[in-house]
């Protein structure tokens, strides 16, 4: 059996054969140090989340700021209304979709120039929901 892995780009690294070889581990936090062959692979273990936080934060979007529904739904709540004032990464509707509840945060700071969304109401795939500015 032959495996493609890929780095954090996404690009094939390396081709691997599937071959039984004794391997020690040595894990240090997320850091896993491999002993193969007589030599130590060093491999750090991030997820994307981790990978994001850990590149620092990037500046805040500029100008209008559109929020969309990320797959269809129901809208549970709606956290904002028209003329409100929001910080990033405040709560701002409540979508209901396949029985799980997925908060749409605001990308920035700033206030709600335009509300489409309405509890109850059922939003289609990347409808807009608020216009932040």
């Amino acid at each position: 059996m032959t495996r493609v892995l890929s780095g954090l780009s996404g690009r094939p690294i390396q081709r691997a054969r599937a071959v039984r070889r004794p391997v020690e581990f040595d894990a240090e936090g997320s850091a896993i140090s491999a002993l193969v062959k007589n030599q130590v692979v060093r491999l750090e273990l991030a997820d994307a989340r981790r990978r994001r936080e850990s590149q620092g934060k990037q500046q805040a979007p500029s100008g209008r700021q559109a929020v969309s529904a990320p797959m269809g739904g129901k809208v549970a709540r709606v956290l904002v209304e028209v003329g409100s004032a929001v910080e990033e990464g405040q709560g701002l509707v409540v979508i209901e979709a396949m029985k799980m509840e997925n908060e749409l945060k605001s990308p920035k700071a700033g206030t709600v120039v335009e509300l489409n969304a309405r509890e109850g109401s059922a939003v289609e795939n990347n409808a807009l929901l608020v216009v932040i500015e």
